[in-house]
């Protein structure tokens, strides 16, 4: 543990760190905790306050006080050349350095490195994350291979992206004045901090995704954190350009009162699906007639979701931001060709209805799904982006909050378990990106499927073959699953699965709804 200037770092700081966790580094993420924390509180207990207003009965709706600004004529900032086309962005965390370096030299025109969903919050990855993401803004990272092989930077890279933390987690191995700081301040605060001089030389800008905002007051604080950095760091003013996740169901009632928060500074939304189907299940946990079918079956085609995405693209073309589709989650095989092609059309299907809604590029998890995705914009529009196509759509709340219907069962309650169990198992040994069943998963996955396994054994669901979903149920299925995967796992790493399943088992059969399982879980990580 090491202090300065009422800053305490708790935890080892080996020396290839000592540069990114500075004095004068976590000065300014004190600096951020000083001036925004109060607020940040405060807008977290604004979350819960609304919450229990909708455990009352409350139904979300367009917000009475903010009519003026949907009817009003403004627009966002311009976006920045490097930003104009947004075809294909790719995602990915940041504490892997060649998954970094690949991922620049992909043939995206946007990475989006991640310090969120895809990303394990150990103190380790944390710090492997900001020193990846600092080499990658100075164009000096590079990594070789057991075999020799070299990796480092092409000429022409994609655009890079930051995403910190959401505004409800925190960084426990840094105090401020006794405190532990926001995750968000933290990763931001590092980012900007070691960052914003060889932006500006290479000829890009400090960019960032701001993740599970759920009201325009949560934009205005961010906002509020931006502009202050900027005029710290003597940065231009409206320089920082944020893309804002549409991922969550309030949030979507109040997408142009985000933007108009962050409008003088370049601005896009993304809507990012498998937080928002787990924001729905999460917000309405205590209303029986929200129950939701297997996860396979709430795809982009249910009313919901094309509501939001139509909502998302009207939005954001009538005021000048980029509208960003959802992540296409597919890892290419080389053991089988036609699997690989019936994915790749699922994958031009999912993309082609983006493109004919309007969004100016979308989501990818592995560079193996650049050409296809870029072969279904690039036919879809010419030049940079579709700024200009604004659909004529009229979506009203009961569209927003529409429940798919489907079945519940076995195969689907059993995958749910497994995937939790796989994630939880592999984020509490510090990767929060992981490959299951051909899908590259993240926090947001394990998130619906451990709430769909609390959803349908309190409300009493039963699967379709009439069997009531209930804890015995789960406990039983869950062991069973445990076996199948100790026995495909052999004798290796067997012991791991112990802290997946007393945390899955915390947050399943709790009798009441966990918010995140990053919470609870967090007291696994080093």
């Amino acid at each position: 543990m090491s202090e300065n200037n009422n800053v305490q770092v708790i935890g080892a700081v080996p020396s290839q760190y000592a540069d990114i966790v500075s004095d004068a580094a976590l000065g300014f993420v004190a600096e951020l905790h000083r001036n925004f924390e109060t607020t940040r509180r405060r807008l977290m207990q604004a979350r819960m306050r609304r919450q229990a207003e909708i455990d009352a009965g409350a139904t979300p709706d367009f917000l009475l006080e903010t009519r003026s600004i949907r009817a009003g004529d403004w627009r966002v900032a311009p976006a920045p050349s490097d930003l104009l086309n947004r075809r294909v962005e790719i995602t990915g965390p940041s504490s892997n350095r060649r998954m970094v370096i690949n991922a620049l030299n992909c043939g995206a025109q946007v990475y989006m490195t991640d310090f969120e969903d895809a990303h394990s919050p150990a103190w380790a990855p944390t710090l492997d994350g900001q020193r990846n993401v600092r080499d990658a803004y100075r164009r000096t990272i590079s990594d070789s291979a057991a075999n020799g092989r070299q990796y480092s930077l092409n000429d022409d890279t994609a655009t890079l992206c930051v995403r910190p933390r959401g505004l409800h987690l925190m960084e426990r191995h840094v105090l401020v004045d006794g405190e532990p700081v926001a995750g968000s301040f933290f990763d931001f605060g590092l980012t900007v901090f070691h960052n914003h001089t060889a932006q500006q030389s290479h000829g890009t800008g400090a960019y960032y995704y701001l993740p599970k905002l759920q009201s325009h007051h949560e934009a205005r604080l961010w906002n509020d954190v931006f502009r202050y950095a900027e005029e710290r760091l003597n940065l231009p003013a409206g320089s920082i350009s944020p893309t804002v996740l549409i991922e969550h169901i309030l949030a979507a009632f109040e997408m142009e009162e985000i933007l108009y928060e962050l409008r003088e500074r370049p601005a896009g939304l993304n809507l990012g699906r498998w937080d928002y189907i787990f924001s729905v299940i999460k917000v309405f946990n205590k209303r029986a007639d929200m129950v939701f079918p297997d996860r396979a079956q709430v795809t982009m085609a249910t009313h919901f979701l094309t509501a939001a995405a139509q909502l998302l693209v009207n939005t954001c073309h009538r005021r000048g931001a980029h509208a960003l589709g959802g992540m296409s989650a597919f890892i290419p095989r080389r053991d089988d060709a036609a699997a690989n092609e019936a994915a790749f059309g699922q994958v031009r299907a999912d993309k082609q209805r983006e493109a004919d809604q309007g969004f100016d590029g979308a989501w990818i998890a592995h560079p193996g799904l650049v050409q296809p995705v870029l072969d279904v914009f690039d036919a879809a529009f010419a030049g940079d982006n579709q700024l200009g196509v604004i659909p004529e759509v009229r979506i009203a709340p009961d569209d927003l909050l529409a429940v798919p219907e489907g079945a519940i069962t076995e195969a689907g309650l059993r995958n749910n378990v497994s995937v939790a169990l796989q994630y939880v198992d592999a984020w509490t040994r510090g990767n929060g990106a992981v490959a299951i069943y051909g899908l590259m998963e993240d926090v947001a996955t394990a998130e619906i499927s451990r709430s769909q396994l609390w959803q349908w054994i309190n409300h009493g669901s039963a699967l379709d073959d009439g069997r009531p979903i209930t804890a015995e149920l789960y406990r039983q299925m869950r062991a069973e699953e445990v076996g199948a995967l100790i026995q495909q796992r052999g004798a290796e790493n067997a012991g791991a699965l112990d802290k997946a399943v007393e945390l899955l088992d915390e947050i399943v059969l709790a009798d009441d709804f966990v918010e995140f399982l990053t919470l609870p879980g967090y007291r696994y990580l080093d």
